[in-house]
């Protein structure tokens, strides 16, 4: 089954009245019953900010977004987390070559200092010598 046949199957389930929509009370009981937590009125936000054609429901090209959305605003997170690791401990939202080597080396891989600046130079898109957030999120993908 490919993702759009995923897509179509879960958003059939959360289509209660079969209507080929999805209306914010649909979208806030599918999503409790998934364990997600979210407010009726969340749950009308939601809609209104991803309704396409403005009739107050979530057609299917609606919901993919949405879905998508959420995938991707994970993936940011994860990252950021991931970033965490790297950065220096200031919190300065820079990797340096030092931070880089640091890490490393606790993960158990042993690199110079010049190895990690070469490492870092491959990704360094404004040439500063370190890296912050939206190159590391470029080095990732």
């Amino acid at each position: 089954m490919d993702r759009k046949q995923q897509y179509e199957r879960v958003f059939c389930h959360f289509d209660g009245n079969g209507d080929g929509k999805i209306s914010p009370a649909e979208l806030h009981l599918c999503l409790g019953l998934l364990g997600g937590e979210i407010s009726a009125e969340e749950a009308e936000t939601v809609v209104v900010l991803m309704d396409s054609d403005g009739d107050g429901q979530l057609g299917l090209d609606d919901f993919v977004r949405l879905i998508e959305g959420a995938e991707e605003e994970e993936k940011v997170r994860d990252l950021r987390e991931a970033f965490k690791m790297y950065e220096m401990e200031d919190g300065s939202g820079r990797i340096t070559p030092r931070s880089l080597k640091r890490t490393l080396s606790k993960l158990g891989e042993k690199k110079t200092v010049d190895e990690c600046k070469s490492m870092i130079a491959r990704f360094d898109l404004n040439g500063d010598g370190v890296l912050n957030f939206e190159e590391f999120m470029v080095m990732m993908s």
